[in-house]
């Protein structure tokens, strides 16, 4: 079973999942954690955390990815938290997304500049990466 946390996309990756007819059979639920407070109060993740790193941040996506393991049924998690923009900061661009992957292997995290290639190719590219890390993480 998969589930899925997401930010930056909002739930695209839990929309791509569940166009595949059948994936009742593999998808358990998505949490569309947007504000820092979706993300404490559904996932768990640590305001400390938060603070000390930011919302765009690996260590934020590995909480988010643990977080709705333990909050679910699902032997897989996957989470995105970035910047699709317009705007971001010289240390955290447009374009900037951390994946966090959580399974029985462990956790994995990764952080993708797609650059400034407009908001919905950033959520497009972004919903992109993570469905491939999650087939190769079900393939190994």
């Amino acid at each position: 079973m998969i589930v899925t946390a997401e930010s930056c996309t909002g739930g695209l990756i839990a929309g791509a999942l569940t166009e595949v007819p059948g994936s009742s059979d593999v998808v358990d639920r998505g949490f569309v954690t947007y504000s820092n407070a979706a993300k404490t109060q559904m996932l768990g993740v640590e305001a400390e955390t938060l603070a000390a790193h930011g919302a765009v941040s690996e260590e934020v996506a590995a909480e988010m990815a643990t977080g709705a393991l333990q909050h679910s049924q699902s032997q897989y998690a996957i989470s995105v938290t970035g910047i699709a923009g317009p705007g971001g900061s010289e240390h955290k661009p447009e374009g900037l997304v951390c994946f966090g992957l959580a399974g029985p292997r462990g956790l994995r995290i990764e952080t993708v500049e797609f650059g400034a290639i407009g908001r919905s190719q950033v959520r497009m590219a972004t919903v992109e990466h993570a469905l491939r890390m999650l087939m190769a993480a079900l393939r190994a």
